[in-house]
């Protein structure tokens, strides 16, 4: 059990949600002000995505993520800001029958520095590292994470002094943070992200969690979240199993059966599950002493 919990807020993500919910925030004004709502509703970190402001489509511009970080910055709220690293990394192939050449409008493939443009650029907080490379159930889509890319990825964000949060979401993948570690590419104090739920990854059963925590090493500090309707039963799930939580329209859109959520209203609800359970919600600053995280503003 953890009696000490941080919430994230996972607020825009890149799935193609936004013809689902028009809650979920598109441009740097909007994604910006629901990290905004996400810290007045009790998140101690707001992980970031961007998208085109005309199409809605997820996109890895620096441009929109300096926009972000500068009106989170202006408003003067307190959070952790979470930038995704993840995107660059997004192969697409034709047909079962030719999957070369690979979809030239949906494969999205750079090398692990212009993935880190933003990061290097902004200096965030955290970011994320993507620890693998996964079939998700969307046709002929792989999330592309070589091993040798992750090593570069590391390195990169290990000499900017940021924090990874190593995004897991499957059981390779924990192997894979712990060889980095290891190789002395991640540094102390580790912190990962389970997630659970998406396919084709790790299912968002409680053996298959356990399964997982049961193999994170002594002392990293882990969070975790499921999509859909089990990301709010997820929220007592991270707490007794000794995680923390995320929530956010990045991984479901609604509050109950039909009723479409805001990001602050899935804070808020995570919030209150986690007082009922007398658990103590961390400050953003009480997360930067407990993960040596540097501010830079």
């Amino acid at each position: 059990m953890n009696w000490d919990v941080f919430i994230t807020c996972a607020v825009t993500g890149s799935g193609g949600t936004t013809d689902r919910s028009d809650k979920v925030p598109v441009t740097p004004k909007d994604i910006a002000a629901a990290c905004v709502e996400a810290a007045s509703a009790g998140a101690a970190i707001a992980h970031v995505h961007v998208r085109d402001p005309d199409t809605g489509a997820g996109s890895r511009d620096p441009a929109l993520y300096r926009e972000v970080v500068a009106r989170v910055r202006e408003t003067g709220v307190d959070i952790v800001l979470n930038l995704t690293a993840g995107m660059g990394g997004d192969m697409v192939f034709g047909s079962p029958e030719q999957p070369l050449p690979l979809d030239p409008v949906k494969t999205d493939m750079v090398g692990a520095s212009e993935r880190l443009v933003h990061v290097a650029e902004l200096l965030p907080e955290i970011c994320t590292l993507d620890c693998g490379t996964m079939n998700f159930a969307e046709a002929d889509y792989v999330m592309t994470n070589t091993p040798g890319t992750l090593r570069a990825m590391a390195a990169r964000i290990q000499a900017l002094g940021v924090r990874p949060e190593i995004e897991v979401f499957d059981t390779g993948h924990l192997v894979l943070a712990k060889q980095l570690v290891k190789e002395g590419l991640i540094e102390d104090p580790v912190m990962i992200q389970l997630c659970m739920g998406i396919p084709y990854g790790a299912p968002d059963d409680i053996n298959t969690l356990l399964a997982l925590v049961n193999n994170i090493p002594a002392g990293w500090t882990y969070s975790m979240f499921s999509i859909g309707r089990m990301q709010l039963p997820y929220v007592a799930m991270a707490a007794l199993a000794g995680g923390n939580v995320r929530v956010g329209l990045e991984d479901n859109l609604y509050l109950s059966k039909g009723v479409l959520a805001g990001n602050g209203q899935l804070v808020e609800r995570a919030a209150t599950m986690l007082a009922a359970m007398n658990v103590t919600l961390l400050t953003p600053d009480a997360v930067r002493a407990k993960l040596k995280l540097v501010r830079r503003w």
